[in-house]
């Protein structure tokens, strides 16, 4: 039997991975809806003992301001929602690789390195835009399109009001080859004057520019 929801993420997986920084504001509506939503979905049930209410409508209610606030600031101002982005991501691969490969020690030592790296990212991503987005919708698509990170990792998560059945091997082959190829062909796509221009039809999209390239 086919799983509807994992053939969801693998389709969003790919669609993010091949043409998510040409579809510039769409692609960090969807990354801030998705990492907005998957914060409140996750923290849902530790505010829900704190406003008196039950775990589902805590764990709705956050999901679905994180998922407004991460369309909305996407919308206001582009640059802030990816910078904002790539200290989550930033955060996230610090976690997972120079952390844990360079940090002898608990969490409370691994913890600043991985917001300091978090932190250099999103400075990059306010700096270069455009680059940091190809980056980003190659590293979220390539997790989801080869399952890293999947909707059974979501709701252990939840369960365990912890991040640990998130943190997956960026290392993998798997994994490191589709984020390749997603950067690569995202490059490949901006070479394309017709495919930009197309894009440009698209009610509500802002052009994704690095600081140093011209308007």
């Amino acid at each position: 039997m086919i799983d509807t929801v994992t053939v969801g993420f693998v389709l969003l997986g790919a669609l993010l991975l091949l043409f998510g920084s040409t579809l510039s504001s769409y692609s960090v509506s969807v990354l801030g809806l998705a990492v907005g939503g998957t914060g409140g979905y996750l923290i849902g049930p530790t505010l829900a003992s704190t406003l008196g209410v039950t775990a589902t409508v805590a764990t709705a209610g956050a999901a679905i301001v994180g998922a407004i606030l991460g369309v909305v600031l996407s919308f206001v101002v582009l640059s802030m929602a990816v910078a904002a982005l790539a200290f989550v991501v930033g955060s996230y691969v610090g976690l997972t690789v120079v952390a844990a490969t360079y940090v002898d020690g608990g969490l409370w030592l691994q913890l600043p390195v991985a917001i300091g790296v978090g932190l250099v990212l999103a400075v990059v991503g306010m700096v270069f835009t455009k680059t940091m987005m190809v980056a980003l919708t190659a590293f979220l698509g390539a997790a989801l399109a080869s399952r890293s990170v999947t909707w059974a990792d979501l709701t252990t998560a939840h369960e365990m009001v912890h991040p640990d059945p998130l943190l997956f091997d960026v290392t993998a082959p798997l994994f490191l080859a589709l984020f390749a190829l997603g950067v690569l062909t995202q490059f490949g796509l901006f070479r394309f004057g017709y495919v930009t221009k197309l894009v440009g039809l698209l009610p509500g999209v802002k052009p994704l520019r690095n600081r140093t390239q011209e308007e």
